[in-house]
């Protein structure tokens, strides 16, 4: 039995459970939103929030917690770094996946990220950094509610685990996510187009009606008044 052991377990031990929650959550700072299966979403949900309200703070205290939730000021923004000689290609791909993610937050330059002559990250900026300079002054007038989990509708291949995309709120117009529409939206689709067709049949038959009545008023005949004088004068 599980008395007193709230939350999700994941499967995983302790250390095994909080490095893959960070590790997601650097995902969703980094990438504004990321594909995972429902149980991490929502495993991962808490402590993306808790970590926003303190970057909401803004102070050195809370700074330093956020740093101890992370396991670390680690670096991000990898997937920017392009080289000297990049090409057309490469170039395209990134500027693609900078077009989308900067619907969530600035994203810093390109230049910002260097590598080594191996290829190692040399230069990139800090993690810890970006979230407290870009996303917490994003939701300073927001109490609470950062996240949002939406399901793709499909499932992942092997496990068959229930896929879906956790983001950070503020881009909702675009693009449905789902792929899918759902049965509640196509219900109302359906609804939507009786009802219409139905008012236009009603409006239909009352036209019909209308132009039936103007017609037998146009072809019966109007009966002329009675003229006293050509009538026939009364026997005495």
């Amino acid at each position: 039995m599980r008395h007193g052991r709230a939350g999700y377990r994941l499967g995983r031990t302790t250390a095994h459970r909080a490095s893959t929650l960070r590790n997601l959550a650097a995902g969703v700072f980094e990438h504004g939103q990321i594909v995972t299966t429902i149980p991490r979403a929502k495993a991962v949900r808490p402590f993306i929030e808790k970590i926003i309200t303190l970057a909401k703070r803004g102070d050195l205290a809370a700074r330093r917690l956020v740093i101890a939730k992370m396991g670390g000021d680690r670096m991000g923004f990898e997937w920017l770094y392009l080289s000297k000689g990049a090409e057309e290609k490469e170039t395209e791909a990134v500027s693609k996946l900078r077009e989308y993610r900067a619907q969530f937050f600035e994203l810093p330059a390109s230049s910002e990220i260097e590598r080594n002559r191996y290829g190692e990250l040399r230069k990139s900026p800090k993690l810890v950094k970006h979230i407290f300079d870009r996303i917490g002054p994003k939701f300073a007038d927001r109490a609470g509610g950062y996240t949002r989990i939406v399901k793709l509708g499909r499932h992942r291949i092997g496990d068959a685990g229930e896929l879906c995309v956790i983001q950070l709120v503020g881009n909702e117009e675009g693009a449905e996510i789902g792929g899918r529409v759902s049965t509640r939206r196509k219900s109302a689709d359906r609804r939507t187009v009786y009802y219409a067709e139905l008012r236009q049949k009603k409006a239909s038959e009352a036209a019909s009606a209308a132009a039936s009545a103007a017609a037998a008023t146009a072809v019966t005949p109007e009966t002329p008044p009675a003229d006293s004088s050509s009538a026939p004068p009364a026997e005495g």
